[in-house]
């Protein structure tokens, strides 16, 4: 399905939640809004554990009645566990005031529900296009296109937005890609028939696993509203190949030396193909040049275990509809100041808990058995999303959480 027109105001790569949300925004300020997929919906994907910051974001893009009309999996929160130690947040009670509560949602019909709403608020979506091309010059840019049955033609906007996620458009077109910080790890999941009878297990939460020997290597355990469960595993690429078998069989293995989860999961019925996804952080040089910006993890992805990767998106995507509406008001905008800093922000917070969690400090916090209240409700405010609220002491400093490690370990 080629797009209807040859120019647009505003043209987005990519229909996943970035994409779908920033196409609704811009709409709303009356913008001719173009989103070109490559890929049909439905269509999997993991990120299934959305944080409540991520509400707000689809509250702007008047997307959330849609969203709660879908009977997705409630949740308020995340559990953590290893051998005998359990730990819990309630996102309710949490330091930043807003949303405590989201929901665990299958990505396939999430997505697809995102899309569907900006379509119905009129903004086109063009399904089966693939860019291959980006140019810009004489303040127009041209985006090149080949669709399903290989005719190639040209697209014209006054901007482009690549919210292309895993697919990375515009930073391969540009060579904007960089090697991340962030050592390559393997990724195993799939979705299973879970079975689970255990009183003792909350539905409402995300279950976060670490292994019991190694305490770099940890499991999710995400439950849907239908009895079904996303499940995984996160290892360093050599852990994961000196396993036997085959990809399922390392993953069932895993599983089972998980501890609580293993016994969780000890009547399910592994019916899906499993999946693996190796080198999955990113970084680029740039997030914006002339006539494009970077949304999502088209820019830069960390790490799954906080499930922040949704969140970053719809956050990038809000900041960048802000901007690029001044920008083509005529307004002089420095995107730098106004997109990438205030971005980098809340991926600054999430990247240091990111690495505290694989260094162990984290881990340390969240199973230290004497809390201090009100510290767990700054630390929850951040697992629940709010890495951009500087009032939040372990957001304005994010080397505090070094000097609380300490103090739970003496403790």
């Amino acid at each position: 399905m080629k797009a209807t027109q040859s120019q647009y105001d505003i043209i987005v790569i990519g229909a996943g939640p970035a994409g779908a949300v920033v196409s609704a925004l811009l709409n709303q300020r009356g913008y001719r809004v173009l989103v070109l997929e490559k890929t049909y919906f439905p269509r999997f994907s993991i990120g299934e554990s959305l944080l409540p910051q991520s509400m707000r974001f689809l509250e702007q893009a008047n997307m959330l009645d849609a969203v709660h009309a879908a009977g997705f999996q409630f949740k308020n929160g995340a559990a953590f566990s290893c051998a005998e130690r359990y730990e819990s947040f309630d996102f309710n009670e949490k330091f930043t005031e807003g949303w405590g509560t989201t929901y665990q949602v299958q990505r396939d019909k999430f997505d697809k529900i995102l899309a569907d709403t900006a379509e119905q608020q009129g903004v086109e979506i063009c399904y089966g296009q693939t860019v291959t091309a980006f140019e810009y010059h004489q303040k127009t840019a041209y985006v090149t296109v080949a669709d399903e049955d290989g005719d190639v033609y040209k697209l014209r906007s006054q901007f482009v937005l690549d919210a292309s996620g895993y697919g990375r458009v515009l930073p391969r077109l540009l060579g904007l890609d960089k090697p991340s910080n962030f050592p390559s790890r393997t990724s195993l999941f799939t979705h299973i028939e879970d079975r689970i009878q255990d009183e003792n297990y909350d539905r409402n939460k995300i279950l976060i696993t670490v292994h019991p020997q190694f305490q770099d290597v940890w499991y999710w355990l995400i439950p849907f509203s239908n009895g079904r469960s996303s499940v995984g595993v996160v290892a360093t690429q050599e852990f994961i190949q000196q396993l036997d078998g085959e990809t399922d069989d390392k993953l069932k293995q895993l599983i089972n030396e998980s501890g609580w989860m293993a016994t969780l999961l000890q009547q399910a019925n592994f019916d899906t193909r499993v999946g693996e996804l190796t080198g999955y952080a990113c970084d680029v040089s740039q997030l914006y040049g002339d006539g494009y910006a970077l949304l999502g993890n088209a820019g830069e992805f960390l790490d799954p275990v906080f499930s922040s990767g949704v969140t970053i998106a719809l956050k990038s995507s809000s900041l960048a509809a802000s901007v690029l509406d001044k920008q083509l008001q005529g307004e002089e905008v420095d995107w730098h100041n106004a997109f990438v800093l205030p971005l980098q922000q809340g991926i600054h917070t999430f990247k240091e808990f990111v690495e505290a969690w694989y260094d162990g400090r984290l881990q340390d916090v969240i199973f230290t058995r004497n809390k201090n209240a009100p510290i767990k409700r700054m630390i929850s405010s951040i697992l629940a999303g709010y890495a951009w609220d500087t009032h939040n002491p372990y957001v304005k400093d994010v080397k505090r959480l070094s000097s609380l490690a300490e103090l739970c370990r003496n403790r």
